[in-house]
């Protein structure tokens, strides 16, 4: 019960990786703010953990919006009366078209930025100020090994997202907020199986050391972690958990 008596947002917690992360916050006995597009979803889940006997709120938001992400964070203190963590987890990845940087539509382009970069600072701005009002926390951002693969623009999105994770991390440390990053491999998600042809599965999984794909449990362990005291001294970190794809220095 490392998270008893604490709040956290989870965003894009309607499916996959936000979804076991929010399931396992709640299991530690936080407060969770289920945030997602998908209304059907977020309600989905936030039911089944009130269900298990957590503690949920589902909040629609859009993060490429900044009115829809400080309704989003204004929900979360109403109901709550603060917050302690943000997980930013929302992503176009699913139904993410494929295109090149040459060729990508460009209305397309900025939509992608704006959910998959721009959404997690928007989402940051709109809940630091509580994060630091309750004597500071922790924010997590969801990177992708993509970030080091020259994966198109997807990659160019997370790699932007390591940058302000860094840059976060030393303006919001004086606050007393850790902000850090998670950097998955493949992950075995339902999105992931819609983009990535098994051929290509295949080949990334034979050139990995721990040669299987990864499960949203797999990435749960470094969340909590990121988030709780254990980790009360790291920030502006990616941590990988990607079974050995990328091996930085």
């Amino acid at each position: 019960m490392r998270f008893e008596d604490k709040v956290g947002i989870v965003t894009g917690a309607g499916q996959g990786i936000g979804e076991a992360y929010a399931r396992a916050l709640a299991a530690e006995g936080a407060g969770v703010v289920v945030a997602d597009v998908r209304k059907d979803a977020g309600e989905r889940v936030a039911g089944e953990i009130r269900a298990a006997g957590g503690d949920a709120l589902f909040v629609e938001v859009d993060v490429s919006s900044p009115d829809s992400v400080a309704a989003m964070a204004d929900a979360a203190i109403q109901k709550y009366g603060g917050l302690d963590y943000l997980v930013n987890n929302a992503a176009i990845y699913g139904d993410m078209k494929m295109a090149s940087l040459l060729t990508v539509d460009w209305d397309y382009y900025q939509h992608f930025m704006a959910v998959n970069l721009n959404g997690a600072l928007l989402c940051i701005r709109a809940c630091w100020e509580s994060i630091a009002a309750r004597g500071g926390g922790a924010i997590l951002n969801q990177s992708s090994t993509a970030a080091w693969m020259g994966a198109g623009f997807y990659g160019i999105a997370k790699l932007g997202l390591n940058g302000i994770t860094q840059s976060l991390a030393r303006e919001l440390g004086p606050r007393n907020i850790r902000v850090n990053a998670i950097a998955p491999g493949p992950i075995d998600t339902e999105a992931t199986r819609s983009v990535v042809p098994k051929p290509i599965l295949k080949q990334i999984l034979s050139g990995m050391p721990l040669s299987r794909q990864g499960t949203p449990d797999d990435l749960v362990g470094a969340c909590l972690f990121l988030l709780s005291d254990e980790a009360r001294w790291i920030t502006g970190h990616v941590l990988n958990v990607d079974g050995g794809q990328i091996m930085r220095p």
